[in-house]
């Protein structure tokens, strides 16, 4: 017990100052990039590549993208352009790929992005090739995440609380949860599965098509599939089948294939998944025998720095954890607040 709790500490204080950036990052992406133009670049005529490497770098997560991606459907952006800012936006981002840097290295960070951004295209074009373009419906879009929006001062000032409202705030609320599920599950495989036992099975197709199979079903963002992709890694899998774990688990959760059947139709959803479930296990069979072939090996960290090194993950991991405990403390006021209404 002791083992898997120094693990899990160790995760999460190494993961900590990367995603601590990659929250601010995102806070100043939000306020930079209007909802407006977004939908206004993602109309009818915008390419699935254009979509793509709009919803890349876009801090959405799994939940947070399903209303936004229907939001700009109905806004008047085809089912291409659609799915592919469906399928880009949940696999990275600016967070996720911070964690991916502390966790695995630069060539993961870079490798992620990449695949994710090239799933987008594959599966939009899949989408615009195998169906057919139709009117989108006009209602009103509901957000299976709170808005928080609230009114604040112009100037730098009031643009820079909104930058930590939305990055320490909202965005964090809304994956918090499955980051501590994803640490938690990624100490658990370091603890107490053995090295050797996915060894025999950790690359080639089948290893990557069982990943597939298991990711499907989870409903997770793109940065809390990184510590469990560490924790795989870890326990013997390769570098590629982590990856297709990390591309295919955010994106092809219960409820964003739910969105795109009932928004873009049984034929896009097919059309969907094949492009996600393909790239990916050609991404990861392609990762793998690029680092095979140049002799690269990667190397998930364990959390060793210097003394000042360690005083700044130290530091970091104290300030992610109150803010994530600041965060459970509003959701128990809240719930506590509408019990007591309804009693009285």
């Amino acid at each position: 017990m002791n083992a898997f709790i120094g693990n899990f500490i160790d995760l999460f204080t190494e993961s900590a100052p990367y995603l601590l950036m990659g929250l601010l990052l995102a806070g100043v992406i939000r306020q930079l990039i209007p909802d407006t133009w977004i939908n206004k670049t993602l109309g009818k005529d915008s390419s699935v590549v254009t979509a793509a490497l709009i919803g890349t770098p876009l801090p959405l997560c799994s939940c947070s993208v399903i209303p936004a991606a229907m939001g700009i459907r109905r806004a008047g952006a085809s089912k291409a352009s659609t799915a592919s800012f469906m399928v880009a936006t949940p696999e990275t981002g600016v967070d996720s790929v911070g964690v991916t840097l502390a966790l695995m290295g630069p060539v993961m960070a870079i490798a992620r992005p990449i695949a994710a951004i090239t799933s987008a295209i594959v599966a939009g074009l899949l989408v615009r090739r195998f169906d057919v373009e139709a009117p989108s419906k006009q209602e009103e879009v509901k957000s299976c995440c709170k808005s928080n929006h609230q009114a604040l001062p112009e100037g730098f000032v009031g643009k820079a609380v909104s930058v930590v409202q939305y990055g320490y705030g909202k965005l964090l609320k809304d994956f918090m949860g499955w980051l501590l599920i994803g640490l938690f599950f990624a100490a658990l495989i370091q603890t107490f599965v053995p090295a050797t036992l996915l060894s025999q099975y950790g690359s080639g197709v089948l290893a990557m098509m069982l990943v597939i199979l298991v990711s499907i079903p989870m409903y997770i963002c793109a940065t809390a599939s990184t510590p469990i992709a560490a924790g795989l890694m870890l326990s013997g899998i390769s570098p590629g089948a982590a990856l297709v774990f990390m591309l295919a688990g955010p994106a092809t959760n219960i409820a964003t294939l739910m969105v795109v059947k009932n928004e873009l139709g049984p034929r896009s959803l097919i059309a969907y998944l094949t492009g996600v479930v393909v790239t990916a296990l050609v991404m990861g069979l392609g990762f793998d025998f690029f680092l095979e072939y140049f002799d690269i090996t990667i190397a998930v960290s364990q959390g060793e720095h210097g003394e000042m090194g360690s005083l700044l993950y130290s530091a970091s991991a104290v300030i992610l954890a109150s803010l994530i405990a600041y965060q459970y403390g509003n959701q128990l006021k809240s719930k506590l607040a509408a019990r007591n209404v309804a009693a009285s």
